[in-house]
């Protein structure tokens, strides 16, 4: 007599399945957006500091570190985002392409220098240890920039003299010295650009304000003020949580006596697009009167 064998029911799949794979999916897509938004989205960092040396608001724009790609931000967003602002000088400091690029993409910040140029704005630029080719900075030039290399200008804005100092060093030797190429001047407000931060030396020459790059904000920055991810200079990671006996020079004021340097955390996202809590940016800083 052959056997009733049983047949099994096909197995169901819970209702819980399909939602399951959905909230992956818009988790992924969320990650996706909030990547896209903290690299390639640019912000605009309104500032502002005081001066007894200026008698009206004079308004700076500050860029660096574009390290012009094929895709990323483009030089109408960052014009416009200056245009916005009016400043009345714009800062350039450095590494707006990277080492070994084609010409193609090192066209992108003479173009980006140009345009500002054409718009109106009195434009001072130092290099980087990435943007050193003498064809770019003659290029440069030739568009109407001011490029300073150990070199100084003294302008007039509103009636506040502004004397702008620029170095493009990218190594400093331990005699470094800023007091044997530049003397300060007293009754004028003293900006000193240089590419890559050296608080220690900075301080002591005393400019009203350093304005610097290069660090790129550390990439990523870590919420609620907790610093960087890691410290590229000093090779630590979580170095304001861990190693808090570290000076960490990382993006916006370090005070000294009778100044401040400024750090801009830049607008490219070389060597690799992981900037968190730390978008691209365009400083807007303005400086007022004391009192």
């Amino acid at each position: 007599m052959a056997e009733n064998k049983q047949k099994k029911a096909p197995t169901k799949k819970t209702e819980t399945d399909k939602p399951k794979k959905k909230s992956h999916l818009w988790l992924w897509i969320l990650i996706f957006i909030v990547w896209l938004f903290g690299n390639y989205t640019l912000n605009t960092n309104k500032t502002s500091i005081t001066s007894p040396k200026v008698s009206s608001k004079v308004r700076f724009a500050v860029i660096s570190d574009q390290h012009a790609t094929k895709h990323g931000i483009k030089n109408s967003k960052i014009v416009e985002k200056i245009k916005d602002a009016s400043p009345d000088i714009v800062f350039i400091l450095g590494d707006m392409y990277t080492r070994k690029s084609d010409w193609e993409l090192i066209q992108k910040p003479i173009d980006l220098t140009a345009d500002l140029v054409s718009a109106g704005y009195p434009v001072y630029c130092v290099t980087g240890e990435h943007d050193t080719d003498e064809r770019y900075v003659a290029e440069l030039k030739k568009v109407g920039a001011h490029v300073l290399s150990y070199d100084e200008e003294t302008i007039d804005v509103k009636g506040n003299r502004i004397h702008i100092m620029g170095i493009d060093n990218v190594y400093y030797s331990p005699t470094f010295d800023l007091s044997t190429a530049f003397s300060l001047d007293d009754s004028c407000y003293n900006v000193l650009l240089a590419h890559i931060p050296n608080y220690d030396k900075f301080a002591d020459f005393g400019a009203d304000l350093t304005l610097c790059g290069d660090t790129h904000g550390e990439m990523a920055q870590l919420p609620f003020g907790a610093g960087p991810l890691y410290c590229s200079e000093n090779k630590t990671w979580l170095p304001k949580l861990l190693h808090k006996e570290q000076k960490i020079y990382d993006k916006g004021f370090f005070d000294y006596e009778g100044g401040t340097m400024f750090i801009t955390s830049g607008i490219g996202v070389y060597p690799a697009p992981v900037r968190f809590n730390n978008r691209p940016e365009v400083v807007i800083m303005d400086i007022r009167p004391k009192g």
